[in-house]
């Protein structure tokens, strides 16, 4: 099986020498992703987005998602995303870990990590 890797065009993909995700061996993994907006709540939806997409490039869905990690450099910010977490893996539920970290950038205030199965 071949190795298929998908990019968001993110600035960092270039700049770091990544991709968005990779397809391989059934397994699709998608990169820690920071989304955009003022607050933590908005940008998880944006995170959420971009892994959506990737996810999609890849033949899979949030239903396929075996594996989420989040990363926040505030874990109280956490609890504030928890009904938009529910909302885009509630039906679904994948395993889970919240690490409290730095991020790349002070202005990010979450970053997401996905491992999907893919669909037979």
């Amino acid at each position: 099986m071949a190795i298929k890797r998908i990019s968001s065009g993110g600035e960092f993909e270039v700049k770091i020498g990544y991709c968005r995700a990779v397809v391989a061996g059934g397994w699709v993994h998608v990169a820690g992703t920071v989304g955009q907006g003022e607050d933590v709540t908005e940008q998880c939806r944006s995170a959420l987005c971009t892994i959506e997409k990737a996810l999609a490039d890849a033949g899979a869905s949030f239903a396929d998602v075996v594996r989420v990690t989040y990363m926040l450099p505030d874990r109280f910010e956490f609890e504030p995303c928890w009904p938009i977490l529910r909302e885009a893996f509630g039906a679904n539920p994948p395993v889970t870990t919240m690490i409290e970290c730095g991020l790349i950038d002070p202005k990010y205030r979450i970053e997401i990590e996905v491992t999907a199965f893919l669909p037979e």
